[in-house]
């Protein structure tokens, strides 16, 4: 009888309700939190729903965390499998690769003054970073934490891993992708705030067709040129562009279908469940995370606001011929932020369609936020 007691009484303490925290149990109520918001709300699903299952299990199973060096087998939990690819920049890379092989830069090259607003949007992240210094942060992880206002998560997890600042990549990938799925709600207030009524009447001229031979070369030429310039790009902006030229050169079809289906799913759904992995409560319930979603917020209120008032300016140097509302999209979240800025155009005035030209920073967003996290890598001697 004592052994039957024994052993009911082990598979018990085998049961996670005794080996879990407070801190655990608040960890899987915000789980289910973002999994209502994923699949009820619908805020950006693809991402969401494995970030928030992610974090369910390592807060029910912290294990499976677990690495392969506190590990009594050596053999390490699965999403620490998963977690290394982050740690080594892999997976962001191949993100990339597919957005580019999904990516229309046909609008950029139409109007490359688009480059000077997805330029500008980047302001919020030198903004964050300089804020974070204040703040205490250490200068590799506050340009880690900076990045999120270029609201980019696969380029966030990518510089957190090259500045080896792993300890805060969970709560920077989270507020990444989190002010990404709330880019409708963050952005139009913004907006509103700095633009009149009659600016965002403003109707542009119809972008110009663009040559096959010009949708070829671009990728090409700006691989060149930006790595020639800051080699540090490589990794983001090469996987960019190739990705992009399997889809121009119309000669890989099906190169370019597996980078922007079958891949790129695959990616997001070990990037998002082991982004989601490392919001245990011991790492994610600190006052390190509260500061790291308010400089966020900072980051990327600021960088909408640099770009609209940007486009405020080429609004005047152009006599009226800008909206700018598209300077809002110079954010690198794509295609939310320039569907925000048709959304806001429309509501001034039901006949204006900015989607097509706000397409432009929109992209120009992406290289940009690249090109910063480069900038960050190259500042601190991170190959």
């Amino acid at each position: 009888m004592s052994y039957i007691i024994e052993t009911l009484g082990n598979l018990v303490q085998q049961t996670a309700f005794f080996g879990l925290s407070w801190g655990n149990y608040l960890m899987v109520v915000v789980a289910l939190i973002f999994l209502y918001l994923a699949i009820k709300k619908g805020y950006e699903p693809l991402l969401l729903v494995p970030i928030s299952f992610g974090m369910l299990l390592v807060n029910l199973y912290p294990d499976i965390m677990l690495s392969i060096e506190d590990s009594s087998n050596g053999v390490g939990g699965l999403l620490h499998y998963f977690y290394l690819l982050d740690e080594w920049s892999i997976l962001p890379s191949l993100i990339f690769l597919g957005v580019g092989a999904m990516t229309d830069f046909g609008p950029l090259i139409a109007n490359p003054k688009s480059f000077l607003l997805g330029a500008a949007a980047q302001f919020g992240i030198f903004a964050a970073y300089i804020l974070a210094i204040f703040m205490g942060f250490p200068d590799k992880a506050a340009a880690a934490i900076s990045i999120i206002g270029g609201a980019d998560g696969p380029t966030s997890i990518f510089l957190a891993g090259k500045l080896g600042q792993t300890k805060y990549m969970g709560p920077i990938a989270v507020a990444a992708y989190s002010y990404m799925s709330l880019v409708p709600i963050i952005q139009p207030p913004i907006m509103k705030l700095l633009t009149t009524e009659d600016e965002r009447k403003i109707k542009m001229e119809q972008l110009r067709p663009v040559s096959k031979l010009e949708k070829i070369l671009f990728p090409i030429v700006v691989t060149i040129v930006v790595v020639m310039i800051l080699p540090t790009t490589a990794p983001l902006v090469g996987m960019l562009m190739l990705g992009n030229l399997f889809k121009e050169s119309g000669v890989v079809k099906q190169l370019s279908e597996t980078a922007s289906n079958a891949l790129m799913y695959i990616v997001v759904i070990i990037l998002g469940t082991s982004v989601g992995a490392t919001t245990s409560a011991e790492a994610f319930l600190n006052l390190d995370t509260l500061k790291i979603v308010a400089l966020g917020l900072v980051a990327f209120a600021f960088g909408t606001a640099a770009g609209v008032i940007f486009g405020k300016i080429m609004c005047k140097a152009t006599h009226g011929k800008v909206n700018p509302l598209i300077g809002s999209a110079g954010v690198s979240a794509v295609p939310m932020a320039a569907r925000v800025s048709q959304k806001v155009g429309t509501e001034a005035d039901p006949s204006n369609f900015l989607l097509m030209h706000a397409m432009g920073p929109n992209v120009a967003g992406v290289i940009g936020t690249a090109v910063a996290a480069g900038t960050f890598m190259a500042m601190f001697g991170v190959m």
